[in-house]
């Protein structure tokens, strides 16, 4: 793993499986179970099929739920919050 993605995750405050996303069809596909794959080999799984990818990511930080982005943003929210992750 390069050390570039080692210290993204690192800034994060978050482990590789936590990046992981989990409920979609290529994690059931390849059976992406806690404990059987090594942090590089799943860092290879979301670099090839980039959906497992848990986002959005802000800077270093993964904000999910995505409202968590109003902690980190400048000012403060203007309207209203429309939530699309769904």
């Amino acid at each position: 793993m390069s050390d570039e993605r080692v210290k993204l995750i690192m800034d994060m405050e978050i482990t590789v499986w936590e990046l992981l996303r989990k409920n979609i069809e290529p994690f059931e596909k390849f059976e992406l179970t806690e404990g059987l794959f090594t942090d590089d080999q799943l860092i290879d799984f979301m670099l090839q099929y980039p959906v497992l990818i848990n986002r959005p990511i802000v800077g270093t930080r993964l904000c999910r739920p995505s409202e968590v982005v109003l902690d980190i943003l400048p000012h403060t929210q203007k309207g209203v919050f429309t939530k699309e992750d769904v």
